[in-house]
């Protein structure tokens, strides 16, 4: 089966064309510009190619309640240009085909427990840390939806002692998005978070808000596997602090062998590396 799939994010836009075994046959992308320059490329990459299904793993918030009167619409976003579009309606102008669509990292969930870190899983969290911050959870095989979808980037975390950065989320100020997304370390420090000395300070404080975060979800979802993906942990340097202060953190309550002995194979980079979120909406079309 040919499946088309379309990594819909803030910064880019990246479209394939795979099958149900995971395997990319195709891809190209694209930066996000306007709604009807971008859509306008997706559909011309996807015309007279055959696909069957196609899924679409955007960034948010979005509706995805199929009874809504805006379902398929990217709704009230801070990429302004973006608010209110009818992705999927758009789309199914001009392809006859069954559509999915879910986040970006709801997508990216599901893509590591079908290909990936966790799979062979049926609970498994997904945390991008990027331009933003998302989450997507895997709870008993099954994506968390309900009256809306995870906004994981949002919660509200415990200043570190040595920040005086005021947040950087147009919404809260400091919530986790707002103190630890690349914007933030990025206006906090003044330079990039790849212009970044490994030893420098900044890796302690963006260890400390992840962390929080993390921790927030292993008490409420119990993830068999943690993945934390995105720009920003593409500097490794995070990875043993982070798991360091979760344990700490946590002081002894949850009394598992992930936590105590095998934090380094539990809190993990995807597996999928860069194609988690591609194939991520891949997977979505495989869920009935």
């Amino acid at each position: 089966m040919k499946i088309g799939a379309i990594e819909a994010g803030g910064t880019k836009f990246v479209c394939g064309i795979g099958n149900e075994k995971g395997e990319i046959l195709e891809r190209v992308s694209f930066p996000t510009e306007t709604p009807e320059i971008t859509l306008a490329k997706v559909v011309e990459f996807f015309q007279d190619k055959g696909v069957e299904r196609l899924g679409i793993g955007s960034f948010g918030p979005i509706d995805i309640n199929k009874n809504s009167k805006t379902y398929g619409y990217i709704t009230k976003t801070p990429k302004l240009a973006w608010t209110d579009c009818d992705v999927v309606g758009y789309l199914k102008k001009y392809f006859e085909i069954p559509i999915y669509f879910d986040t970006d990292v709801n997508g990216a969930a599901l893509g590591e427990a079908t290909w990936g870190a966790a799979k062979g899983l049926e609970n498994c969290l997904y945390l991008t840390i990027g331009t933003g911050i998302g989450g997507g959870a895997l709870v008993s095989g099954k994506l968390v939806h309900g009256m809306l979808h995870p906004e994981m980037g949002h919660i509200l975390v415990k200043r570190h002692s040595e920040d005086k950065y005021e947040g950087k989320c147009p919404f809260h100020k400091d919530c986790l998005e707002g103190m630890a997304a690349g914007p933030a370390i990025e206006e906090r420090w003044g330079k990039k978070a790849y212009e970044l000395p490994v030893e420098h300070k900044a890796w302690d404080m963006e260890a400390y808000y992840i962390a929080q975060g993390v921790v927030n979800f292993i008490l409420t979802l119990s993830p068999e596997k943690v993945i934390l993906g995105g720009g920003v942990m593409k500097q490794e340097q995070l990875f043993p602090k982070i798991r360091k202060n979760v344990v700490e953190l946590l002081k002894g309550y949850i009394q598992t062998e992930n936590i105590l002995k095998n934090i380094d194979e539990y809190i993990v980079y995807p597996k999928l590396g860069d194609n988690a979120g591609l194939l991520g909406a891949m997977a979505l079309t495989l869920v009935d």
